[in-house]
């Protein structure tokens, strides 16, 4: 957490960010990425800005209400969020111009009553609290409670470029402080303020940017060289190229998506990377899966979901209309298993993931499917929980083919 006041400068650029998130309906990282083009700043600056924003948006229910706002009216009022997110946590206050006013009695009053308020102390929004405890039950107050703390930052070293160890030292070189990730192979944490995306470690491809939850994932599928293999729900790649990196480069790597501009982004990464086995493919219709029936060593089905495993990390989530989604969601990865399992061959693994921690996009979604589909067998699961491991939150389970039908 901060040691010192925001300057009046950055408080103005987290309120920006925080009104065009909470106003306009813009996703957090897009919104950073808006207020940073051109901006100057030092990237411990940044840093400290981007904490402060995550912080907020963690807890924003707690927040508005110990200063008496309403969310929807940060534009307004963002000046007095700020002021009383620096008193929360024993801050001098920013100094900024035109500033609304916190009343400091009214501020103690109504931090009394949240403290005896376990679900807004976490900036947990009602429907998310009922959902929770009706989905985990006994584990779920450690989990909300992890959900509101700031995400660490995680990188998986590039085995296509060297090993965890070299990189370490790469980056010990570049002045970026490390440290591995103990139970995740490829996995380091970064412990300073560094600009990562600048280092000339980054820039060769020797590693990547991803949650070490989500390296777990990746590694389930234990891609071995010469298979071929699909990452049919590929997205911007991360897990892809995770993939790639297993297969040392050797065999056919299929890296599917419905979006040609995340499928794009993928190419650019891959070259980086080094990853020369990986293909991309637009999913233009069903044809296109059922073209591959019955031919993948190896299908990862990283599914859209609720995002609720990664709201430490995407916070703004938790204020968006993730309830009235959730519904569709589900019945969306109930038709992507069913349909995008056929690519499996006999013999072969299908691997089910999401960055969920909720039992109905998970464990409930596997059961049905194996029900309706006795040629499929699982071999097992694992619910990677925030409270439990620090990591994000995942699932995934591993299902083999045992016969055509």
């Amino acid at each position: 957490m901060l040691t010192y006041p925001l300057s009046g400068s950055s408080s103005e650029l987290v309120i920006n960010v925080l009104t065009m998130v909470l106003t306009e309906g813009k996703p957090l990282d897009r919104a950073y990425s808006h207020n940073f083009s051109g901006m100057q700043y030092p990237p411990a600056e940044l840093a400290r800005i981007t904490l402060v924003t995550g912080d907020i948006l963690r807890r924003l229910n707690l927040y508005c209400y110990l200063v008496d706002i309403k969310a929807e009216d940060i534009e307004r009022t963002g000046s007095k969020l700020l002021n009383g997110w620096h008193l929360f946590h024993d801050l001098d206050l920013p100094k900024m111009e035109y500033a609304l006013q916190v009343d400091s009695a009214q501020f103690a009053e109504r931090l009394e009553v949240a403290k005896a308020q376990p679900a807004l102390w976490d900036g947990c929004p009602e429907w998310l609290d009922e959902l929770g405890a009706a989905q985990l039950g006994e584990k779920w107050p450690a989990e909300r409670s992890a959900l509101a703390t700031a995400p660490k930052r995680y990188i998986r070293a590039n085995s296509l470029k060297g090993t965890r160890e070299e990189l370490k030292q790469r980056l010990t070189k570049e002045l970026v402080a490390t440290v591995e990730v103990e139970g995740v192979e490829s996995a380091l944490e970064i412990r300073s303020d560094s600009a990562l995306f600048k280092t000339e470690a980054f820039k060769q491809g020797y590693f990547e940017q991803q949650d070490a939850g989500s390296q777990l994932v990746a590694a389930a599928i234990d891609a071995k060289p010469g298979m071929r293999v699909v990452d049919a729900c590929a997205g911007a790649g991360g897990k892809t190229l995770h993939i790639a990196a297993q297969m040392q480069g050797k065999g056919r790597l299929l890296a599917m998506d419905v979006e040609q501009w995340k499928l794009d982004n993928l190419k650019i990464r891959a070259r980086r990377a080094g990853a020369h086995n990986v293909e991309t493919r637009i999913i233009a219709s069903s044809k296109t899966i059922k073209r591959m029936k019955l031919t993948a060593d190896r299908v990862l089905l990283d599914v859209p979901c609720s995002g609720l495993g990664v709201l430490k990390r995407n916070p703004d989530s938790k204020w968006r209309d993730t309830p009235e989604r959730l519904p569709v969601l589900i019945e969306l990865q109930k038709d992507i298993l069913q349909s995008y399992s056929r690519m499996v061959k006999v013999g072969g693994i299908l691997v089910y993931a999401t960055c969920s921690i909720m039992p109905d996009e998970n464990r409930n979604q596997v059961d049905a499917f194996l029900a309706a589909n006795p040629h499929f067998t699982l071999l097992d699961d694992e619910l990677i929980l925030v409270a439990e491991h620090g990591f994000d939150g995942f699932y995934l389970a591993r299902m083999e083919r045992i016969s055509e039908v």
